[in-house]
């Protein structure tokens, strides 16, 4: 019989067997890394573990904490947690039962997690149901938090460079090789290439009509995971004139538990037939050999079944890699209060619908500044998480 604890975060030892767990799991995520609630730091955080009769830990799940003002009620959310063998309903058990002994401390009306169990795995959505979880089955894009649809190169590991890269589509082999003879080249950084990360990522966001996070935002997750989880890679061409370093394209990759992922990119206005975004993803997909890792995810493709949908561009772009589409269940609730809920749910829609605004007006300004450049462009480098 499985029994949970509260991880003091203040025991070096119990974290860093806490941590040890996550990363070693088949479904350990970097958002269920210790380490990711550094990056999330105006959220409140707790950790909860679940050992087995042996004393030896067999489930977690990392739960970040959202209050809301004047209400001083939370949301309890555990991104891509939480994490264990899904089958293991006693485990489960102990870790929701975690979940619940929280909801007091912090007046929660709500817990949501979103578990890596894809759609093809339907038999591990029955034991969330069991524990009274709601779940909306194929929620409409761009309505979940995390992207419920990814592209990904899956069981990579023990590949060459050159096995995976002949499973490319032909053109995207060229471009990659082409952007070489271009004289495009890629380095990769920490928090230190933020300054030079940070201006394409502005550019991205006003050409393709999204608001992005802070530049303090990227200096916390490339320091808080650490150049053996977070990379920056950053491509660049010689200036002929100056002899200058002229940043192309960018990408913050992450690399835990067997699995990279390309979780933000960004690329400039200029030199685009230079293809520096190809070359970037080669370098992050090497990344991922080096690592022996099984799966390169290049994460969401929202609306990839609409080909007349703008962002069609970026699962084209993905396409070209020759992975696979993996769709997630979705989103699961516990719901502690209606009531709240509710009155929680009516707040955040309205926050929206103001942030559906100003996204408007970019996009407006975007069609205006960039009519002549196709959206396939624009956007092949915009990760949605």
């Amino acid at each position: 019989m499985s029994k949970f604890e509260i991880l003091d975060m203040t025991d070096a030892a119990a974290c860093d067997e806490y941590e040890y767990f996550v990363s070693h799991h088949k479904n350990g995520c970097f958002m269920q890394s210790l380490k990711w609630t550094r990056v999330k730091n105006n959220w409140g955080k707790e950790a909860i573990v679940s050992r087995g009769e042996d004393g030896f830990i067999n489930g977690v799940c990392t739960i970040i904490i959202k209050t809301i003002p004047l209400l001083k009620w939370s949301f309890l959310y555990a991104p891509h947690g939480p994490v264990c063998d899904y089958d293991n309903r006693d485990v489960l058990s102990a870790l929701m039962d975690g979940v619940r002994s929280l909801v007091k401390k912090y007046r929660a009306y709500q817990f949501m997690c979103d578990p890596c169990v894809t759609e093809q795995q339907k038999a591990f959505v029955q034991p969330f149901s069991d524990m009274g979880f709601e779940h909306k089955v194929e929620p409409a894009e761009l309505t979940t938090i995390q992207a419920r649809n990814n592209y990904m190169l899956l069981d990579i590991k023990g590949k060459t460079p050159d096995e995976l890269m002949q499973t490319f589509q032909p053109e995207w082999r060229n471009r990659i090789r082409k952007s070489v003879r271009k004289g495009v080249f890629c380095e990769i950084m920490g928090s230190e290439g933020v300054d030079m990360f940070y201006p394409l990522m502005e550019q991205t966001g006003k050409r393709d009509g999204f608001s992005i996070r802070s530049k303090e935002y990227f200096v916390r997750m490339l320091d808080s995971l650490g150049k053996e989880h977070c990379r920056l890679f950053m491509c660049f061409i010689i200036d002929e004139k100056t002899g200058e370093k002229i940043p192309l394209s960018g990408a913050v990759a992450t690399q835990y538990a067997g699995k990279t992922c390309y979780v933000y990119g960004a690329s400039s206005n200029e030199r685009r037939n230079t293809y520096p975004n190809y070359l970037m993803q080669w370098n992050m997909i090497n990344w991922a050999l080096e690592g022996g890792c099984h799966i390169y995810d290049f994460q969401g493709i929202p609306f990839y079944n609409d080909k007349t949908h703008p962002n069609y561009g970026v699962y084209k772009f993905k396409k070209g890699f020759n992975g696979e589409v993996v769709s997630y269940a979705g989103e699961f609730y516990l719901v502690f209060s209606r009531f709240k809920k509710r009155l929680a749910d009516t707040a955040y829609r309205f926050v929206m619908k103001m942030h559906d605004r100003k996204t408007k007006k970019l996009l407006s300004r975007s069609d205006k500044t960039n009519k002549d450049v196709p959206f396939s462009q624009r956007a092949e480098t915009v990760t949605v998480m």
